[in-house]
């Protein structure tokens, strides 16, 4: 009797990762679309049209990308500070994928009070490790985690104590 290789127990295209969610696919389409407005500006109505016409929008948390979008774009300015405490520069300066990795993190750690600060950060290194720079992540992680204890600082004390 022979048995088949274990890699091809695997769904074609697959490599040991389970499936994205559909938060994840909002945070990726959010940071697609901040992008575009990091770089060009424009109308927020025009670039949520834009990424809904994306692959992939249909599988989405859509409530979870409106909320994303348009609060980061809303809440820059705000985000921006909150984030200048622990960036070595000009958020202005950073890459725009990092920035805007950083403003979907912040938004999330200061919002969305749902997600645990811990998700809210790993989800924003993944984002930068797939659409960032070589170490752009370990960046990410290092200024989410200190902005994590500006804005979530009893939560951040519990899991630090425990």
């Amino acid at each position: 009797m022979t048995t088949a290789p274990k890699s091809a127990a695997k769904p074609a295209g697959a490599k040991g990762t389970r499936p994205k969610s559909a938060r994840r696919r909002s945070r990726e389409l959010a940071l697609q679309g901040l992008y575009e407005w990091l770089i060009g500006g424009g109308d927020i109505a025009a670039i949520e049209a834009h990424m809904r016409e994306q692959e992939g929008f249909d599988k989405a948390d859509r409530v979870h990308f409106d909320a994303l979008l348009q609060g980061c774009i809303n809440e820059a300015a705000d985000l921006d500070a909150v984030l200048a405490r622990h960036v070595d520069r000009k958020t202005s300066e950073l890459s725009p994928v990092e920035h805007g990795v950083l403003l979907i993190g912040a938004y999330e750690l200061k919002y969305c009070i749902d997600i645990p600060y811990k998700v809210a950060i790993n989800e924003a290194v993944e984002l930068a490790k797939s659409f960032g720079g070589t170490d752009g992540h370990k960046y990410v992680n290092g200024v989410l985690d200190k902005t994590a204890g500006d804005l979530r600082p009893a939560e951040v004390q519990a899991r630090r104590s425990s």
